[in-house]
């Protein structure tokens, strides 16, 4: 059977399907069973088996269902490049270099387009580093291609087609997009920015996969796309799709968030389940990869990092300047990466970007969770022992974390005190850092510790995100939002003058000389 990308397929069962996720329609005689088929390059069947998992036992099989663009390019990932007037866009396909040559058509919106190339990338069965994704979770990622289109005007709206010029001279185009480019580093302007983490991806046709483990994850997703026109850019700071090692699931979530990465920049950083593989030399010895050693989250999404196997960058938007840190390497005192992270907070300028910015995923600052609460660090062990002086050096004003499924926002803290009483106005000289877990993306939700801690303003197991709005130079309002309702549940504003910035503060004063 040959469908198009919107077609029907039927199949005779009997039962309502319990693990396929991607159809469009199947009638079954005696009900309809609608399904959503995404295009991962090859044609599909579907199976029904009886006896459950404990005992499965193939009924029936349907007929192939294919694509008519089989090898289409698919799924626009936008980042920001390295330099201030560059956007990058990254997408699949199922075409080699040998077959068509990758292309962006691209230009100011409602003027002549120019085209820009793009390399490509992949990985093999060999680039994996242990089961499942060496072994059952293997499947062919097709090919990543990333262009880089520079020399943007500030502030200014972008059309944009992917595309694969083939060996007759013809053409396969995606649909058009558009994007609108970042603001000139220091511009003051209205930016707003949003940053979460622990996503993952579900099934929008009420299927579920085994152990549903990302439940809430339509809910975020769907409240971004609803309020796309009001974001600017997005951080989903580690644990993506939750593969797990298992490699078609990294078509499911690009598929998932295309409607918000073709049309803002959607930067990412590494979680345990993008990296963590036991003998990879990643920081913690576990398998939360499911044996992915970071390699689709490396190729998959562009970051303008040094060496995207080293996923720690630095980046600039606007009035913002943002330090992405990667957990999984070790940021200890004396690391290379901990070299990155000083070297990214000190190259703030302040007077231009005052905004400061630091996110990980793993807490390496405060979290009332409670397997924290039960190690009895309420971070990740040493986090931060070695990380506190230089948020308080160099007056970090936000400091992001995912890993702990749930909402909690600290109090200004430095070395374990609240540096103010105040909890939502925030005036003048900060002397200490906020720090706010925002691990509620999707996944499912991890609870608090029983233990109060006094450093805790707001808690809540539930879903949702944060917002930044910089209005100006001085003015920033911080928004928690629940991903069922798109309302705001916690904020703050930050209002101060340059002279606050550059203010004394313990541990964190410049040296001064009495000479005249």
């Amino acid at each position: 059977m040959h469908i198009s990308y919107k077609g029907i397929c039927y199949l005779l069962v009997g039962y309502k399907f319990a693990n396929y996720s991607r159809a469009d329609y199947a009638n079954t005689g005696n009900t309809t069973l609608k399904f959503r088929l995404i295009n991962q390059r090859a044609d599909f069947s579907f199976a029904l088996f009886s006896g459950g998992l404990s005992n499965p036992k193939l009924v029936a099989v349907s007929n192939n269902v294919t694509f008519a663009y089989l090898k289409a390019p698919l799924y626009p990932r936008l980042a920001l490049g390295k330099l201030w007037d560059e956007m990058t866009v990254t997408w699949t396909s199922g075409y080699n270099i040998d077959e068509a040559v990758p292309v962006v058509e691209w230009g100011l919106k409602g003027e002549p387009q120019t085209r820009s190339p793009a390399g490509t990338l992949t990985f093999s069965r060999r680039d994996m580093c242990a089961a499942p994704a060496r072994t059952v979770g293997w499947r062919d990622p097709g090919f990543i291609h990333t262009s880089f289109l520079k020399d943007l005007w500030p502030n200014s709206v972008y059309s944009y087609k992917l595309g694969h010029r083939l060996s007759n001279g013809s053409y396969i185009w995606s649909k058009a997009y558009s994007f609108k480019s970042s603001p000139y580093p220091g511009q003051e302007s209205l930016q707003r920015v949003i940053i979460f983490g622990d996503m993952g991806k579900a099934e929008r046709d009420g299927s579920n996969e085994y152990a549903d483990y990302q439940p809430g994850s339509l809910n975020t997703t769907d409240q971004l796309i609803k309020d796309l026109d009001n974001i600017d850019i997005v951080f989903h700071i580690g644990d993506m799709p939750y593969a797990n090692g298992y490699i078609s699931q990294w078509d499911q979530f690009t598929s998932q968030v295309e409607p918000i990465s073709s049309v803002v920049p959607y930067m990412v950083a590494s979680g345990n389940h993008e990296r963590d593989t036991t003998g990879t030399g990643s920081f913690y010895d576990t398998n939360d990869a499911g044996g992915e050693c970071g390699v689709p989250a490396e190729t998959m999404y562009y970051v303008p990092a040094e060496n995207r196997a080293k996923f720690w960058y630095a980046t600039d938007y606007g009035m913002f300047h943002f330090c992405i840190a990667d957990t999984e390497h070790d940021w200890r005192e004396g690391s290379e990466q901990y070299k990155f992270i000083e070297k990214c907070l000190a190259s703030a300028n302040r007077h231009k970007q005052p905004w400061l910015i630091f996110a990980a995923h793993r807490v390496l600052g405060y979290s009332s969770n409670s397997w924290y609460g039960q190690e009895g660090s309420f971070d990740e062990p040493t986090g931060r022992d070695d990380m506190q002086k230089l948020w308080q050096r160099y007056k970090v004003d936000i400091a992001f974390y995912g890993h702990v499924h749930n909402y909690e926002r600290i109090c200004p803290i430095y070395q374990n005190q609240c540096v103010t009483s105040e909890i939502s106005n925030y005036s003048g000289t900060v002397n200490g850092t906020i720090h706010v877990v925002v691990g509620g993306g999707g996944s499912h939700l991890s609870d608090f510790s029983s233990l109060h801690t006094v450093w805790s303003i707001y808690r809540d197991r539930d879903y949702g995100y944060t917002k930044l709005t910089a209005y100006n130079h001085s003015s920033l309002l911080f928004e928690y939002l629940k991903s069922s309702d798109g309302k705001v549940y916690d904020s703050f504003t930050i209002s101060r003058d340059y002279k606050d910035v550059l203010a004394c503060v313990h541990d964190g004063c410049e040296p001064t000389t009495l000479a005249t």
